[in-house]
């Protein structure tokens, strides 16, 4: 037992690993300085373009429609906070119109990216480069308090500040096209439902006129008054006097025409009404219309940075010199390993 650790000691003589290290600091010296010399060279503005970032920080909104937001409602206690910030689904929302093809392709082509990114447009996968290109240089997240981060890295400091900003201008505009065009929907719907019911009241109020022509103007008012003078004519001058007679004819034609009449002046009465709720509702449909908010509080514009985001050349060379000194290290252990397993 003794003499296999023995053993096992005498051809493992690498434990004292500073011993070991310091037989072989050439080498290690040697391959880490060549290293350190490459990144340092390879990370310069020569080799690798470097990077600028902006950040905007917005804010989602909860007002959708403008009319309930300021105009007075009558089913509700009081209409939207046009000042409230938005919560988590609202951020969700602006990520995915973010996200947005309409977005992406309006940035593209205002800022000829094709051209900046230097995409070969005759490439046969321009498109796709030019895609994951623009995600990879344009992220948006949503932050722990629930706001929205559009990041934009470029080689111009200044492009990078326009695309952040105007992003954020596009997102209010694609926002606000969705809604209004569902508003605009909203409002032809309405639009034709209050024009049927106009001419639908014209049509009873004409009906209603003709029957005025033929002496019905109050159905109950006037049953009351003429059978009170009829009775009042029979009993004073009999049934056959001819004031009783044309009471009693007045009173035929509203019996003829008084259930006629009742029916038409209780529809006008609900028409009227529903008139006036159509009418309330065209006008909040066509201020959603034509006028918007926007989709965002903005926190902060995106400025120009003044230092580069990428790449860090002290990060790349620090990284580059454990990269290649472990990787001489475990080389030489394996070779000295072979060797002595040899011998």
């Amino acid at each position: 037992m003794q003499e296999n650790t023995q053993n096992t000691d005498q051809v493992f003589d690498s434990t004292n690993l500073i011993v070991y290290l310091f037989n072989w600091r050439k080498p290690l010296l040697i391959v880490t300085i060549v290293a350190a010399v490459l990144a340092a060279v390879f990370s310069s503005p020569s080799f690798v373009e470097p990077q600028f970032e902006s950040t905007v920080t917005v804010f989602p909104s909860t007002t959708n429609s403008l009319s309930k937001a300021l105009l007075p409602q009558k089913f509700a206690s009081r209409g939207q906070d046009i000042l409230e910030f938005g919560k988590e689904e609202e951020a969700e929302q602006l990520l995915q119109i973010l996200n947005t093809d309409e977005i992406r392709d309006s940035i593209i082509q205002k800022y000829n990216l094709l051209e900046h990114y230097h995409v070969d447009p005759k490439g046969k996968y321009a498109k796709t480069e030019l895609y994951e290109t623009y995600s990879s240089n344009i992220s948006f997240r949503r932050t722990e308090f629930m706001s929205v981060e559009i990041s934009v890295l470029d080689a111009s400091a200044d492009t990078a500040a326009l695309i952040a900003n105007d992003i954020v201008v596009q997102l209010d505009k694609v926002k606000n096209r969705i809604q209004q065009e569902r508003a605009l929907q909203g409002l032809a719907i309405i639009d034709r439902e209050y024009k049927s019911l106009k001419s639908n009241l014209k049509g009873l109020e004409d009906s209603l006129t003709e029957l005025r022509y033929k002496g019905v103007h109050d159905y109950e008012t006037q049953s009351a008054v003429l059978s009170e003078q009829l009775a009042t004519a029979q009993i004073e001058k009999g049934v056959n006097d001819p004031a009783a007679r044309a009471i009693e004819a007045k009173l035929d034609t509203l019996a003829k025409y008084g259930g006629t009449y009742v029916s038409l002046r209780d529809q006008l009465t609900y028409l009227k009404e529903e008139v006036v709720k159509l009418k309330t509702a065209y006008d909040q449909a066509k201020v959603d219309v034509e006028e918007s908010l926007p989709a965002t509080f903005k926190v902060n514009n995106a400025y120009a940075a003044e230092k580069k985001k990428y790449p860090v050349r002290w990060l790349i060379v620090a990284l580059s010199m454990l990269g290649a000194f472990t990787f001489t290290l475990v080389s030489i252990l394996i070779w000295d390993t072979i060797s002595k397993s040899r011998k």
